[in-house]
């Protein structure tokens, strides 16, 4: 038993440490360490929100208390709680770690841009959450590889600031790498923001943490980090889509399966079997062919591993995604893609198949919100045709969707531990462009293709 707990150290270590690359980081800021916050046992900790549905909010917390309620009062005023729900929960143990009571409860319906007050569990702080706009203007404000550094706290304290309605997180939460109690420590680090807006997120290579023959991978990120997969036809909580003030978001895993015979493919591109109530087998129609670009005229995807990176860092590892859904998100005329893994930041002009392209789609890599592995610094020369805009710092993203066919996107840079915004341009939607009209037959008939 000694030499098996030996084996797992030494392999939990060495899978916790980053390869050296051929580039130089610049010295990254240490990481936080957050004291121990001694509470009741049933007292609601790493309280955060997810969207789950029209109308709908899914209030997600940790107990140490296994019989503590999992139950949301809320309301319109505070202290006054006149509705309330009920939900589920889980637990995971990770070799000789064990976690507290995961509760997820599913509120609404809530009335869109409005402030509602919630406590969890019956017992603890009053929590206050603001639901998105039902039309536009909306504002997302964007950042992966967060981590938990001092970058980190800067990059959040910035997203603080800014008028925003969703965030959007494209992979590598908490850096955790096998030791959990990471997940702990970060969950109560991004609680003042997570619980009082959305958080959507998913995958990247630090969620993985699975070890070979003991443990499966993404069991801390599932149990803790639930989204709306069900909700959207998805059978996992890799990938999923949601659909939020006149946009329809499309979250895809770099991680899971994504070739021509995968779940995952099937699901953006054919639809699936599901189960009805009565056992009877019915056919899920494909995400993408439920998109209404009259309904949701603009269409966002992100995933973790970027497909147009001119930084020296992870060269080459989106190319076998890339090769197999750029054609499909192409033809479905998507409108910006945001990627993170490489640690800074760059925006490509609208580009399809490596080469500028009217009708492709804007791609953003923000791997830059804080992480511990310090900053992507080396990029090849001479700059690629189809990127515009690179720089190896740490940051935030804003994307403002005005109305139907502008949105103004804006990059901020942690200088000196103030927001500068040092990338900014307006975007025109495929549907004013005249793309989504132009490439119509071409969709259909892609999406009816087996």
């Amino acid at each position: 038993m000694a030499l098996l707990k030996l084996i797992l150290t030494v392999f939990i270590v060495a899978s916790a440490t980053v390869t050296a690359d051929d580039y130089v980081r610049p010295q990254p800021r240490k990481a936080l360490h957050l004291p121990w916050d001694s509470k009741l046992s049933s007292y609601p900790q790493q309280v955060h929100i997810s969207l789950s549905g029209d109308k709908h909010i899914r209030v997600t917390w940790i107990t140490d208390d296994n019989s503590a309620p999992s139950v949301v009062e809320y309301g319109t005023s505070p202290g006054k709680y006149d509705s309330f729900a009920e939900g589920e929960t889980t637990s995971y143990s990770y070799i000789v770690y064990s976690s507290g009571k995961i509760h997820h409860v599913l509120i609404g319906p809530l009335e869109h841009n409005s402030v509602y007050f919630y406590r969890c569990g019956r017992q603890g702080p009053e929590f206050q959450l603001k639901t998105p706009p039902a039309q536009f203007p909306i504002t997302f404000a964007v950042a992966g590889d967060l981590g938990q550094t001092g970058w980190t706290k800067s990059t959040l304290s910035h997203i603080d600031q800014c008028k925003y309605d969703v965030h959007l997180l494209p992979g590598d939460l908490a850096y955790a790498d096998y030791i959990q109690h990471r997940w702990d420590t970060f969950g109560r680090l991004v609680q003042p923001l997570a619980s009082a807006k959305p958080w959507m997120v998913t995958q990247g290579n630090h969620e993985v943490e699975s070890i070979p023959l003991l443990k499966d991978g993404f069991v801390s990120y599932n149990s803790r980090w639930k989204m709306p997969f069900e909700e959207s036809g998805s059978s996992s909580n890799l990938y999923y889509s949601f659909e939020v003030a006149g946009v329809h978001i499309i979250m895809l895993g770099s991680y899971a399966d994504y070739d021509e015979y995968s779940e995952q493919y099937s699901w953006l591109k054919k639809g699936s079997l599901g189960e009805s109530f009565e056992l009877s087998l019915y056919i899920l129609k494909a995400d993408l062919s439920k998109v209404d670009r009259k309904k949701t005229p603009w269409l966002l995807v992100l995933f973790h591993v970027p497909w147009y990176n001119s930084n020296t860092a992870h060269q080459g590892e989106g190319s076998d995604m890339m090769k197999a859904m750029e054609p499909l998100l192409y033809t479905a005329s998507v409108d910006l893609v945001f990627a993170g893994h490489v640690h800074a930041y760059e925006r490509s002009r609208r580009v399809y198949n490596g080469r500028v392209d009217p009708c492709g789609a804007v791609h953003i890599t923000i791997g830059d919100g804080g992480n511990k592995e310090g900053l992507a610094a080396k990029y090849i020369n001479p700059q690629p045709n189809w990127s515009e805009f690179r720089e190896a710092s740490f940051g935030h993203g804003e994307l403002k969707i005005v109305n139907s066919t502008h949105a103004f996107w804006s990059w901020h840079r942690n200088d000196d531990d103030e927001p500068v915004k040092s990338d900014d341009i307006w975007i025109t939607s495929l549907v004013s462009s005249g793309c989504v009209g132009r490439k119509r037959n071409e969709l259909g008939n892609t999406l009816t293709t087996p």
